[in-house]
This record gives C-alpha cells, structure tokens and sequence, in this order.
C-alpha cells in the first residue's frame, strides 16, 4: 500500500517550517568550527591535498547557511537573534542537530578519525517517498531531540533532515500557494552579496527556488544520488572529498559525461601521500579554563579569537537580517581567523607535555 506523503510530514505549520529551518542553521554551523580546527592544525606547506578539500568544504559550509537564510527570509522568519543565541555554538564534543545519536562530533585536530567523523556528518541514506524519514513517528508534534530528547526520534543523515523541510514545503505551499513567500525579497542574499566561492548563491522568491537551494545543500553533502560520488553540479561532494583523504587518491569526474565517473569506493586519480604526522598536537575539545592562569598569552589568545569568532558570526546575522551588502566583508571575516588561530596552535600549553593549544569557539 502507497502511503500519503503529506500523511509523513512533520512540518504542519508555517512556524513548525520556520523552527526546523531555525535548527539547519545550527546544523550547517555545528560542522564549521570542526573544520576549521582540523583545516588549522595543518603544518604550513604540509598535506596540501587536505588543506584544499577541508577548506572547500568549509566554504561550502558557509554558502549552505546562506542558502538556509535564504529560505527562512522567504517564509517570513527572523534571523535576529539566531547566530548570536547563547546555544548557537554548541558544547563540543557534541551531537549533531538531526537527532542522531551513533556518534560525536568534536574539535580535534587532523587524523584518521577527525575524517572517520567527517564521513559520518556528510554521509548518505536513500528513503523511499512514501516512507517516513525519522526512526519514529508515533506522535505528530516537531520532534527533534533540540525540543525533548527521545532517542527514537533521530534523521540519520543531514540529508534527511533537508528532505523532511522539503515534504513540508510542498505539503504547506499546496495548501497555501505562493502566500507561503512571504518574506521581503530585498532581504535576500544574491550574487552580487556573496563570497564568490563554493558554489552559486540562489535567491528564494518561490516553491522552485527554495527546493532548489535545498537541493544544493543535500547534494554537496552527500552527492546527487546514490552510487554518485559527485553533485548535480558535477563536483565531487563533501562526502567523497574526505574519502579520498583515507584512500590516498583522487575521484575523477567525467564532466561532458557523468555518468561514467567513478564509483563510490573506487577512484582512480592521482594518488597522494597523506602525512598524518604533519600535524600540530591541538588540545581535544579545548576550554579556556585549560589556559589558565588568566594573565597568560594562551589564555588571551584564547579569548581573543573567541571574541573574533563571535564578532564574526555577528557580522553574519546582520547581512542576513535584512543586510545583504555586509555579508561578503563578513565571510572574509572567516579566513582572518587564520591569523588568531595560529597564535594558539604553535604554543604548546604548559600545564600539559606535548599538547599545544587550540582555537576556542566558546566560552567554558
């Protein structure tokens, strides 16, 4: 028997859509402090293989929070107040926003494992449309562990997550047509706004171009469908990236024909050494409370580059909450962390034999 898909959706409210779009925001966030503490922890001139495709994806990263924006700005929601919430950068280690609860992201520096983790929050999990996307579904309320933890309520993937804003998304603009576009379109970052790197920047005005940048966010991630290790704009996508770095060689693409690319698990590019000593050995999961005594250089590096960090998600609050011209001043702000980072990394903490210090994304 066929199951209704509007009979599976979550999403039954204008402002059900508008949290869920509230908590990708946090999701597509939740990843970048990751990246960012592995992409610093490279030596200078080392593993430039890596360096390139972590800092790719996080630049993707930040076009995936635009397109969110994006999105929420259509269906009339407020960013005020959301990058810079208390709870917007989360504890780490910490549980990605789809509910699942099989692993841990945390800020470690680049490893074997650091990738292993990275694989888990860019993999992948085909569901049929007449299935439902979440473990469970015995009650109809929003039922994402941000609310109320319950283990039996979990989106396997990030993917996931997005398909089940997308079923509430057709489901509520059958109901209430184009009147779901509500948003003032001036609010919206277009290319003119944006960084220009890591993909196309899609202005939301209707049904089509807000699947349409939800779309971008699910196939970068995790490519365009199964067996694909690239996206519908023929790049490899995040997921396949990080797999070449564990398999010490290139995916190729065929971009007049891709179909005969390679398949997933088999490239067959160029190969290349990963030197996974080249590394500097950051603190795990660093607190500012490790960088005591307080009048230390670690411990105001360490607050210094909280402080930037917070200013930079600041900035970026404000280019989406109606600013669009201060968004590319802002994203620039992102590469300038580079610079505070390095005081941290190449000092080791004095309290613990072989540790050095490493970016601080939080206060304790």
């Amino acid at each position: 028997m066929t199951t209704d898909k509007d009979s599976l959706k979550l999403i039954n409210t204008v402002e059900e859509l508008r949290y869920y779009l509230i908590q990708a925001l946090k999701i597509e966030h939740a990843t970048i402090p990751p990246y960012l503490t592995a992409l610093y922890s490279l030596k200078s001139g080392s593993n430039l293989e890596a360096f390139h495709i972590i800092r790719a994806v996080a630049v993707e990263e930040m076009l995936h929070l635009t397109l969110v924006a994006n999105v929420l700005n259509a269906v009339g929601g407020s960013l005020q107040s959301t990058l810079t919430a208390p709870d917007f950068i989360p504890t780490y280690p910490t549980y990605l926003p789809t509910g699942s609860t099989d692993f841990k992201v945390g800020l470690s520096k680049f490893s074997p494992e650091t990738i292993e983790t990275f694989l888990n929050i860019e993999r992948a999990k085909e569901v049929a449309e007449d299935q439902p996307l979440v473990v469970s579904r015995t009650l109809r309320e929003c039922l994402l562990t941000i609310l109320n933890y319950d283990p039996t309520y979990t989106f396997y993937s990030i993917g996931l997550f997005y398909a089940e804003i997308i079923r509430g998304l057709y489901a509520l603009h059958k109901e209430m047509g184009d009147a779901l576009f509500c948003g003032n379109p001036d609010r919206q970052i277009t290319p003119q706004y944006y960084y220009n790197g890591g993909g196309d920047i899609i202005p939301v005005t209707d049904l089509n171009s807000a699947i349409k940048a939800l779309k971008v966010i699910q196939e970068q991630g995790e490519g365009s469908r199964a067996g694909a290790v690239y996206d519908a704009e023929r790049q490899i996508s995040h997921y396949f990236r990080f797999q070449q770095l564990l398999l010490g060689q290139f995916y190729v693409v065929d971009s007049d024909d891709p179909t005969n690319s390679d398949l997933p698990d088999h490239p067959t590019g160029k190969s290349f050494t990963v030197d996974w000593d080249a590394v500097y050995p950051l603190k795990c999961n660093a607190k500012l409370s490790d960088y005591k005594p307080e009048d230390s250089e670690l411990y105001a590096a360490a607050q210094e580059f909280q402080q930037s960090y917070s200013n930079f998600l600041a900035e970026i609050e404000y280019a989406f909450d109606g600013h669009p011209e201060a968004l590319i001043p802002a994203v620039g702000g992102m590469f300038r962390l580079k610079e505070q980072a390095n005081l941290l990394i190449r000092n080791p903490i004095p309290s613990l034999e072989g540790v050095n210090a490493a970016p601080i994304f939080r206060l304790d």
